[in-house]
């Protein structure tokens, strides 16, 4: 499958929202991908998880590791498939964190999977925790960039959909979108 078909996916079951959003990066946009819309149907879950799984499984890989919420049901479906442990990073006090019981091993090999990214930031924080553990990280695996590939987390990258999504700083958004009323369908909280 390419780009476009993931999108028409997307457009088609009603996860890719228009209106005015704050994303989990702070950003605004008129777009929004809702990737637990889409994963909600197993057809879905199984199609994607399996395109990133298949991208990876001649890679050696210890651990498949995923920021909350988002990357949660994706990062565990993908870790089925692969037949790893999966284990998710989750905020506390603003700051990625394990919690639950979960570990990370010294030298463990890492797959970090998400479901989207725009700036990247999750992703960035979930790889500096991982290394703080001493564990090596093999490669990265998201269903969309936002960034239409100008955001490179890791040499060995899959993104099964990149598309260019415009974002604005909140200093800086257009009179156009400013003038429809904020949603902010993310787990982060709103900031004011």
């Amino acid at each position: 499958m390419n780009s476009e078909e993931y999108i028409k996916i997307f457009k088609d079951s009603g996860a890719l929202l228009d209106g005015h959003f704050i994303l989990t990066s702070g950003r605004h946009s008129s777009s929004y991908f809702q990737c637990a819309k889409l994963l909600q149907y197993p057809k879905y879950l199984e199609l994607f998880s399996k395109n990133i799984a298949d991208h990876f499984k001649e890679n050696e890989i210890d651990l498949v590791v995923s920021p909350a919420i988002g990357g949660i049901v994706l990062g565990t479906e993908v870790g089925r498939l692969l037949r790893k442990r999966t284990v998710f990073a989750e905020r506390v006090d603003g700051e990625m964190k394990l919690r639950r019981g979960f570990e990370i091993k010294t030298n463990e090999k890492i797959l970090i999977v998400e479901d989207v990214i725009t700036t990247g930031g999750s992703v960035k924080e979930v790889m500096r925790l991982v290394q703080s553990f001493g564990a090596d990280i093999i490669g990265v695996g998201v269903i969309v960039d936002r960034s239409s590939g100008s955001v490179v987390l890791h040499e060995n990258q899959l993104s099964l959909a990149a598309l260019e999504v415009k974002s604005y700083d909140s200093s800086d958004v257009p009179s156009e979108l400013a003038s429809i009323p904020v949603q902010k369908p993310g787990s982060r909280s709103l900031v004011k």
